[in-house]
């Protein structure tokens, strides 16, 4: 699907203002009940709603979707977070009282000056906005999120990278204290991801602090994580804690783990499978049946000029 700038959209493809406030409380009740029946929560009931903290946006981002708004609990309710655990609902209970402050952050590698400074800090350098994404997981689930956060750009270009930077590596926080799913090797820990250079550059790479409103759960992964639209879900590194400019290609954690399975490029492509299930089609939460699965999650037009000439079944 094409994306629209703000002075392309029409007054009619634009949900009102009070309709979406309007949904954001419906989405937290009855809304959920029905995605969380596929979940495997209609017996149990959808999990307790953490308490969160409003964000003030600048504005609203450029680049967002018509698309109806994943319910919150879902969003919330079922995610992937393996420091906790591998299971998608128990990291609710387990994360509860993940701590996130303080909470250093350093900027290491080619870079002019390197730094280390509070998340907090990093993050008030920046005027938040919000962006309503397509978000697809490798395992053949998606959601419609609005994220908060800035442009990744921005963050590159505050660290200041050398001309010898050519990739941008994200390490997760790896606490063992604090996450009992590092005791199960099931990734090499720390967790870690990486981008091209022109990839994290790109307009739609966002810096995360927050979703539907306010700042994210412990569980989604703050105080800050990274959303790349057009790639598979797992490619968002959650809880950065590091971040590093280097001249070589990043080892990332699942392309090291199993990598006849997971490449570093992590493209949304139906017409590559994952050896283990199809991703020509996909499961949006809250619906029933599938849809098929579009090339680069529907953000062709806008990142297919990054990979000119580039064979996409084996840069998978």
């Amino acid at each position: 699907m094409l994306i629209k700038k703000a002075p392309d959209i029409k007054w009619s493809e634009i949900t009102d203002k009070k309709l979406y406030m309007n949904r954001r409380q419906f989405i937290a009740g009855t809304t959920a009940l029905g995605a969380f029946s596929f979940l495997g929560h209609s017996k149990a009931g959808p999990p307790k709603l953490q308490e969160r903290t409003q964000l003030k946006l600048s504005k609203m981002g450029e680049y967002t979707l018509p698309d109806e708004v994943t319910a919150y609990q879902a969003a919330t309710g079922y995610t992937n977070f393996y420091e906790f655990s591998t299971g998608k609902r128990e990291t609710v209970e387990l994360a509860k009282n993940f701590k996130t402050k303080p909470w250093p952050v350093s900027i290491e590698g080619e870079v002019e000056e390197e730094l280390k400074l509070d998340a907090e800090e990093l993050i008030s350098k920046f005027p938040l906005e919000e962006r309503i994404y397509r978000w697809r997981c490798v395992e053949a689930w998606s959601m419609i999120i609005p994220w908060i956060g800035f442009p990744l750009k921005d963050l590159v270009k505050f660290c200041r990278p050398t001309s010898k930077a050519k990739f941008v590596e994200f390490t997760t926080l790896m606490d063992r204290k604090q996450m009992p799913g590092l005791k199960k090797r099931v990734l090499p820990w720390p967790y870690i991801e990486g981008l091209r250079m022109d990839e994290a550059q790109h307009p739609l790479s966002l810096m995360v602090v927050g979703m539907y409103g306010g700042t994210m759960p412990n569980q989604n992964g703050p105080p800050m994580r990274m959303v790349v639209p057009w790639k598979y879900g797992f490619k968002g590194a959650k809880s950065i804690v590091r971040i590093r400019f280097t001249e070589k290609m990043p080892k990332t954690a699942w392309n090291r783990q199993r990598p006849e399975e997971y490449g570093f490029y992590a493209n949304v492509n139906p017409n590559v499978n994952h050896p283990r299930w199809t991703q020509a089609s996909e499961r949006r939460i809250g619906e029933e049946g599938r849809r098929p699965t579009v090339m680069f999650n529907g953000y062709g037009d806008q990142v297919e000029s990054l990979y000119a000439g580039m064979d996409l079944r084996k840069y998978y």
